[in-house]
C-alpha cells in the first residue's frame, strides 16, 4: 500500500484524540468481539458468580487471549474489583486495571541512541506478515524524527524483493543496499553495515527473508547474520525486530517462542490488527513471554504503525477513557 510522502507521523506516547480515534477504529474487530462481549456480560448482573466467570473467560478466548492468560486476567479483576464498586462499570474498570497490569511491563519503545553509528535493526519475520511494509513504515518514522536511515536488501531468496524494497527507498530517498536475488543474505548485509558506517548514517534497517520458524536451514541463515554482523560491531544487531501477524492468533506465540529461541528476539511488531478479531493475542504474548512490544500495525498509513502504549491499547479495545484504569 503507497502513501503520500507529505503525510506527517505524529504518533507519540501521548497520542492526542484523533490518533487515539485511529487506534479505537484499528482494533474495532477485536473490539467488538471483546469489549462488546464483555460489555453485555458485565451488565447483567453484579455479582461475579461462577456462571458469569465461565462467560468471561469464553469472550476472553474468543479474542484469542490464551488460557493461563485468561485465568490470569480474571484473578486480577476479581482482585481489583474487590477494591472497589461492585457495578458494571466498576468491573470493566477492574478488567481494564488487569489488562494494563499485563500489558505495561513490554511497553518499551524504541530508541535510537546517539553512539551507536549505525543502529542496526535486523528485521525478521514469516512471509506475509507484513514485514517489508513495517520496515517502509518505520523507515518513515525514524526520518520524521531527524534520524538517517539506510536500508539492506537482506531478502534476497524471495523473487522481487529485491526491488520492492529499492522502491520503497526510491520513495523515500533512503539508499538500500543489494545484491542480485540469491546472493549470500549476510553479505549482503555486511556491506550494508559497512557502508552505513562509512557514511554516518545513524539507523541500518535490515530485511531478512521471510521464513517459517520451522525452516531450519533459513533459521541457520538468521544466525549466521547475526555472527556476521558481530564482525564489524560486537553489539550488532542492537535490535532484533520479529514482525508477527495478528490475525494467526496462538500460532504467533509459537512463532515469537521459536525465533527467540534461535536468535534473541528484543522487540515485537504486531501487525494487521485492524484485519482481526483475534487482537487478544496482545495480551498472551506479553505474560507469555515479556518481551517489548515496539509497535501495533493498525491501518496502512504511516501514522498506523503505532508505538505501543499499554493504557492506550486497553482504552482503545474496551472503549474505555484512557486514564481510567487505575492499577
Amino acid at each position: 500500500m503507497l502513501w503520500d510522502n507529505t503525510m506527517q507521523d505524529k504518533a507519540s506516547t501521548t497520542a492526542p484524540t484523533g490518533l487515539l480515534d485511529r487506534l479505537r477504529q484499528g482494533l474495532g474487530r477485536t473490539r467488538e468481539n471483546l469489549s462488546g462481549g464483555l460489555g453485555r456480560v458485565l451488565g447483567r448482573q453484579t455479582t461475579l458468580d461462577p456462571e458469569l466467570i465461565e462467560m468471561l473467560e469464553d469472550h476472553l478466548l474468543m479474542a484469542d487471549v490464551g488460557v493461563e492468560t485468561t485465568q490470569r486476567l480474571i484473578q486480577s479483576m476479581q482482585a481489583h474489583l474487590g477494591r472497589g464498586t461492585g457495578d458494571a462499570q466498576g468491573a470493566l474498570s477492574a478488567m481494564a486495571a488487569a489488562m494494563e497490569e499485563v500489558l505495561t511491563p513490554c511497553e518499551v519503545p524504541l530508541e535510537i541512541p546517539a553512539q551507536n553509528t549505525p543502529f542496526v535493526i535486523l528485521v525478521a519475520g514469516i512471509n506475509g506478515s507484513g514485514k517489508t511494509t513495517t520496515i517502509a513504515k518505520l523507515c518513515r518514522r525514524l526520518q520524521d524524527q531527524g534520524h538517517s536511515v539506510m536500508l539492506a536488501a537482506g531478502d534476497t531468496f524471495r523473487a522481487a524483493a529485491v526491488e520492492q524494497l529499492q522502491v520503497w527507498g526510491q520513495r523515500h530517498n533512503v539508499p538500500v543496499i543489494a545484491q542480485h536475488t540469491g546472493a549470500d543474505s549476510a553479505s549482503v548485509i555486511y556491506d550494508a553495515c559497512e557502508a552505513a558506517r562509512a557514511r554516518q548514517i545513524d539507523v541500518l534497517i535490515a530485511d531478512t527473508a521471510g521464513r517459517l520458524h520451522t525452516q531450519t536451514n533459513l533459521m541457520e541463515e538468521l544466525r549466521k547474520i547475526r555472527r556476521v554482523l558481530a564482525r564489524v560491531d560486537p553489539a550488532a544487531p542492537h535490535e532484533v525486530m520479529l514482525v508477527l501477524d495478528a490475525g494467526i492468533g496462538q500460532n504467533a506465540l509459537a512463532q515469537a517462542r521459536e525465533f527467540n529461541e534461535a536468535i534473541g528476539v528484543t522487540g515485537i511488531t504486531l501487525t494487521k490488527l485492524d484485519g482481526t478479531a483475534r487482537g487478544g493475542i496482545v495480551f498472551t504474548i506479553a505474560d507469555q513471554l515479556g518481551i517489548p512490544l515496539r509497535f501495533l500495525g493498525v491501518g496502512e498509513q504511516p501514522e498506523d504503525l503505532r508505538p505501543f502504549v499499554a493504557r492506550e491499547f486497553v482504552a482503545a479495545l474496551l472503549d474505555h477513557e484512557a486514564g481510567g484504569a487505575q492499577p
